[in-house]
């Protein structure tokens, strides 16, 4: 936690599982090949070069315009975002993966100045604690799951094709990923950091938590 050492951390959450969103199917591996794909971070963009695709760097809302120019072929998104962009009108179709697995997930911190946390009075402060930790997150967890509730069920109205892969393609999707973590590890090495250890921490976090629920 001390990347959090300077400001005042009120929760952390997830977006809801990441999947495709393109105008051509994605029913296997080799129909990536060449698209023009937005990733929504330095990672997955990482991770689409691996699997074949050309990953394009944009801010999320130039996506929907992007699609329907044709300057790009997909894009990376969950389906709460969905709706903002009225993707389910320009697209028709959209990939997902065998198991529960999702293409790709991105974290969030909700944080506070901490000297403007410091400077309250001790009753907002408290308001403040006990407004935070879990709660807090499950609170922004719950709102991300209704989002993809909305989102999915917009395209299923349109008439859009969701294409589940199964478990053989999802696992020769991972393996053509495997190499993401090696690149990632390497370049957060230059800045003194340990990815392999951050990533391992990361997975035995979610197994503990996962099992206790």
């Amino acid at each position: 936690m001390d990347e959090f050492a300077d400001v005042q951390l009120i929760c952390v959450n997830t977006h809801g599982p990441g999947l495709f969103h393109s105008r051509e199917p994605i029913t296997k591996l080799a129909d990536l090949k060449g698209m023009k794909v937005r990733g929504g971070s330095r990672v997955i963009n990482i991770m689409l070069d691996q699997l074949g695709a050309t990953p394009v760097g944009m801010p999320i809302n130039g996506v929907g315009e992007a699609l329907s120019k044709g300057v790009l072929d997909a894009t990376t998104i969950p389906w709460e975002v969905v709706p903002a962009f009225k993707v389910q009108q320009i697209i028709h179709n959209h990939t997902t993966f065998a198991g529960g697995k999702a293409l790709y997930n991105s974290t969030f911190a909700m944080v506070m100045n901490k000297a403007s946390y410091a400077k309250l009075p001790a009753d907002l402060k408290k308001v403040i604690d006990n407004n935070s930790g879990q709660g807090c997150s499950k609170a922004f967890g719950a709102a991300m799951d209704a989002g993809d509730v909305v989102g999915k069920g917009l395209a299923v109205k349109a008439g859009n094709k969701i294409h589940e892969l199964d478990a053989a393609e999802t696992q020769r999707w991972q393996q053509a990923a495997a190499g993401t973590r090696a690149a990632w590890y390497k370049e957060v090495a230059a800045k003194g950091i340990d990815g392999e250890k951050l990533a391992k921490d990361a997975e035995a976090l979610v197994d503990k938590y996962t099992k206790a629920q």
